[in-house]
């Protein structure tokens, strides 16, 4: 028999692989942090001598979930200023309670607590933009998560740096801090079309080029944002974008809410990814992601929750569902976006769009295990017809109980093993008394 680390038996597996399988009394088999077999419970046991084994009877064992856009610091602007339209809520609330608070500290604290949340839900691996990145990419080593981090790149000097040439430096600078770290990589983050100009674009461009890494941003969130660019440059955002070269697999568009047909094209011919908040534009009535024509074209397309500050939470859970509805409402098609559609926006998609599909975002032989196990044996989850039904229509995050991160068991049971919860609700509460006594 072939001794491995770990057997995680299973009354469903639901690998997210190109067949669209879901597997009964199957059992991944793990080693090193990697699986190495998914196989019948039954075969596991005459193969394999495992240090260590867990079964799982009424669970379902699928990958983890791939957060593709969100700001994980502002979770502790988590209700700060709600039922507010997107510019209001930035210029008089967000931006200028960030001039006041954001530091090293703040966002070490909000991490945290982003962290804990989004593996109590599941989520194993984010992809961020946030001020202080450096900050962030340290709670996620120490957490075990997996995460992308974005080089912010801003025309206006910020607390984080005070030019666009500091940005560039100090995203350099965590690039090569960790370009070879097995869970920690880098996107470059502008963040808006109307935030950032030409020059610096040009120039993360040929950068992500030669780092061979991502370009996250924020692009056609609303139809404001458009009028603007019209009005400031005589084009819609996205064309300014394409003639400058941005549109490519490099770039993660995130919201693009207001497209036209053409529009679109552009996307499927250049392989652009988009990254679908549907919470979040709906709180802030940005407009409807057209995810129906945009899968019909052969893109991308992944899901995001945005940060807690403007959705209120990070249950992509939440969002598969929001995702799978709101995207029949918009086609008028009860079939646009299936359950299991769904599911790979929220997994392998989201790998695809941070360039580490080889590493995660399904369980295949090879892979990380980032995967985690959902307990369908509840009153709301009854009966079982369709288990990827389930998972996206009547799963809640409260029905996953544990979580693996390359290997290594983040929550067991509920209980996070490298966050201390109690602590990280007493910084979010002091951080908040800050806030509120300053408003």
């Amino acid at each position: 028999m072939e001794n491995v680390d770990l057997i995680i038996n299973a009354r469903w597996l639901v690998p997210v692989d190109q067949a669209n399988q879901v597997l009964e009394h199957h059992s991944v088999v793990i080693n090193d942090g990697r699986i190495v077999d998914l196989i019948p419970q039954q075969q596991a046991t005459e193969k394999y001598h495992a240090a260590l084994s867990h079964d799982f009877e009424q669970h379902c064992v699928m990958p983890g979930l791939i957060n593709s856009h969100t700001h994980s610091p502002m979770s502790l602007f988590r209700g700060l200023a709600d039922d507010l339209p997107l510019m209001t809520w930035l210029n008089e609330h967000i931006w200028p309670a960030e001039k006041r608070f954001v530091s090293d500290a703040f966002v070490e604290a909000g991490s945290e607590l982003a962290i804990a949340e989004m593996l109590r839900g599941g989520t194993t691996c984010f992809n961020d933009m946030y001020f202080f990145p450096e900050a962030t990419a340290r709670v996620a080593e120490q957490s075990g998560i997996r995460a992308c981090i974005g080089m912010i790149v801003i025309d206006f000097p910020t607390n984080w740096a005070s030019s666009v040439a500091d940005y560039f430096h100090k995203g350099q600078q965590l690039h090569d801090h960790y370009r070879l770290h097995p869970r920690i990589t880098t996107a470059y983050a502008p963040h808006a079309p109307y935030t950032v100009s030409d020059e610096p674009l040009s120039s993360l461009i040929m950068n992500a080029e030669e780092l061979d890494i991502p370009i996250h941003m924020h692009i056609h969130e609303t139809a404001g944002e458009v009028s603007q660019s019209v009005e400031q440059f005589g084009i819609r955002p996205l064309e300014r974008l394409k003639d400058l070269g941005l549109l490519s697999p490099r770039l993660n568009a995130v919201h693009m809410t207001q497209l036209t047909e053409q529009e679109i094209e552009w996307c499927a011919e250049s392989g652009v990814n988009v990254t679908h908040c549907p919470e979040s534009n709906l709180k802030l009535a940005s407009g409807f992601c057209p995810v129906a024509q945009l899968n019909a074209q052969g893109i991308n397309v992944a899901i995001g929750t945005d940060g807690a500050a403007s959705n209120n939470d990070l249950d992509m859970f939440a969002e598969m569902k929001q995702t799978a509805l709101l995207a029949k409402a918009v086609a008028q098609d009860a079939s646009a976006v299936p359950a299991h559609t769904a599911l790979e926006m929220a997994t392998i998609n989201g790998a695809k769009t941070l360039g580490i599909d080889d590493i995660t975002g399904s369980l295949e032989i090879g892979k990380a295990a980032d995967l985690i196990a959902v307990d369908l044996s509840n009153v709301e989850t009854q009966p079982i017809y369709d288990v990827v039904s389930q998972l996206v229509y009547a799963t809640g995050r409260d029905s996953v109980t544990d979580v693996w991160v390359d290997g290594k068991h983040l929550l067991n049971n509920r209980q996070l093993t490298t966050l201390n919860p109690a602590q990280i609700i007493h910084n979010s509460q002091l951080w908040a008394e800050k806030i509120r006594q300053a408003d």
